[in-house]
């Protein structure tokens, strides 16, 4: 598989996310392998808290819920995906697709050797994300969702939805941090706009972004959709705590958290919440005040095994 490595350099001038880079390597499922790159703070022994970022973005999204939550004595673990941020971008289009991405993320859990996870989810961090809770239960002890679905593709995607799928197809040169900042209630700044833009010098890196758009299932003869029925049927056989905290101005997941409260019997009980002033990336808009709701839930709902 041929890939691209996002020079160090373009990372140089990022001054709020001075996180020590880690790197696991995974197979690209043909014969050869990829850098995954990963965020990991806060003691080594504390309990496990992993983030999963969607499109376009990448764990700087988390950069303001990481210190919070190291403060608290746990171990922050946020990888890019493959394709984005510092890891290895495949070139050809056809070399993403929702399985591997999957079995990449899955090599986090494995190499890593992680447990008792607290899952922290949002986009393509919950088809991901929800995907694994439902094939590895037993590693999950919480998860918290913030704008995010597992669809099928049983039911009509959303006028918004595609929207953003026609025109990430067919803009000449892909906006990663203009989706960003269009996707924001808070008024960005040059230098977060341009962190957001860091993994990708060139359109030659933005394979992943271009293509991620087009493996969310959207009709129910999608490859994935029987894989996510599937995944559905364990979900809601999911009884630990579960907990929503979808943003009030996302018109792409809006809806979302009453499905997920319904189904996910885990749901029962916790303290759900509609984070105020927030539009899909959550995390950049009210990104302290996530990290404050994920405390609660999480001390709220220790673990005991």
């Amino acid at each position: 598989m041929q890939f691209k490595t996002t020079p160090d350099k373009s990372f140089n001038k990022i001054s709020d996310y001075q996180y020590q880079a880690n790197y696991l390597s995974v197979e690209d499922t043909e014969s050869g392998f990829l850098n995954l790159h990963y965020v990991d703070e806060g003691p080594k022994n504390g309990e496990i808290v992993l983030m999963l970022h969607g499109e376009p973005s990448w764990s700087y999204l988390y950069r303001k819920m990481i210190g919070p939550l190291v403060c608290k004595g746990y171990r922050v673990i946020a990888p890019d995906l493959i394709g984005f941020g510092k890891s290895d971008k495949p070139t050809k289009r056809e070399d993403y697709t929702y399985q591997r991405h999957l079995d990449w993320v899955r090599q986090v859990l494995v190499q890593l050797d992680l447990n008792n996870i607290t899952l922290v989810c949002q986009d393509w961090g919950g088809l991901l994300g929800l995907r694994l809770v439902a094939e590895h239960p037993k590693l999950f002890a919480r998860v918290l969702a913030a704008n995010t679905m597992l669809p099928t593709g049983d039911h009509p995607p959303s006028e918004a939805f595609l929207s953003w799928q026609k025109f990430s197809q067919e803009v000449d040169i892909f906006p990663v941090s203009g989706i960003i900042k269009g996707a924001t209630v808070n008024e960005l700044s040059e230098d977060v706009l341009a962190a957001y833009d860091a993994p990708f010098p060139d359109e030659s890196y933005k394979a992943g972004v271009r293509q991620f758009p087009l493996l969310v299932p959207t009709s129910p003869d999608d490859p994935q959709s029987a894989n996510n029925r599937l995944a559905w049927q364990s979900l809601q056989a999911f009884n630990n705590p579960f907990l929503t905290a979808f943003s009030d101005t996302d018109p792409v997941t809006a809806g979302g958290d009453k499905i997920i409260q319904k189904l996910i019997p885990g749901c029962a009980g916790q303290n759900h919440t509609t984070i105020k002033n927030g539009g899909h990336f959550l995390q950049e808009d009210q990104g302290e005040t996530l990290a404050k709701v994920l405390l609660e839930f999480m001390s709220s709902n220790p673990i005991t095994q």
